[in-house]
């Protein structure tokens, strides 16, 4: 379908640790349409962090086939995934993970400088996506003089600035308190409502029940997928259950 922006079958990935072989995930099949708001939800170790990766471009599967944007890529090279990677998917973590020594609007344009964007572009565009979050007001400073949340502005700032066709976000709110954790989720609810097409990952239910698409994931396969509540009150299982095996 041309509105499909993720559509993965039968993807499985497996790890030795050990003499052991540990099974991530198994099996997923799972589409994204272009502007949803999709949730993965599980508990430590049950697959979803590993399955964002795989849908990010990060990892590649063992088994299954993946198209983003209408491209298969499980078979492109390490470079052409790259590419993608830097042109099409912004990513969030758990931690911001911001340069220290450069100031804000530094760490945003770092995605600029790799992909050869000119010093003035750079500004403007990294001014944008600050202002964008809620930071105009704080583009020239230091990731010490800001808060926990606003350092991960800063990152959703530096994942949206090159207009990725897919933000994906692995716990964005595991390391703030209460509050912080809704802004920032109120912040990813404003994206989606421009238009943006956003996966977060997470194990804490407040925050999957911001989202309006709810995976959920066990032992490396998705066993519930559905969508916000409708209007008589009661959840809708997801058209895309119908792609799994």
């Amino acid at each position: 379908m041309p509105d499909l922006l993720v559509h993965a079958q039968g993807l499985s990935k497996r790890y030795l640790l050990g003499a052991s072989t540990v099974r991530a995930v198994t099996d997923v099949s799972l589409s994204i349409r272009v502007g949803e708001f999709a949730v993965i939800k599980g508990r430590s170790g049950s697959g979803k962090s590993t399955l964002l990766h795989l849908l990010g471009l990060l990892e590649r599967p063992d088994t299954g086939r993946y198209w983003l944007a209408g491209r298969e890529v499980g078979y492109l090279s390490q470079d052409t995934r790259a590419g993608m990677r830097s042109r099409q998917i912004g990513f969030v973590f758990q931690l911001p993970m911001l340069l220290a020594r450069a100031s804000a609007k530094e760490n945003v344009e770092l995605p600029l400088v790799y992909a050869g964007v000119d010093a003035l572009l750079r500004h403007r565009r990294a001014t944008a996506a600050l202002e964008e979050v809620g930071l105009g007001n704080r583009l020239d400073h230091w990731p010490r003089q800001l808060s926990g949340g606003e350092q991960q502005r800063v990152a959703i700032a530096r994942a949206i600035v090159n207009n990725p066709a897919l933000l994906l976000a692995d716990e964005p709110t595991g390391a703030l308190d209460s509050a912080t954790s809704n802004e920032v989720m109120s912040l990813f609810e404003e994206l989606h409502r421009k238009g943006r097409t956003i996966v977060v990952v997470t194990h804490a239910q407040d925050v999957a029940d911001r989202a309006s698409r709810r995976i959920t994931i066990h032992d490396g396969r998705i066993v519930a997928d559905e969508r916000a509540m409708s209007g008589d009150g009661k959840g809708r299982a997801s058209d895309d259950l119908d792609l799994r095996a």
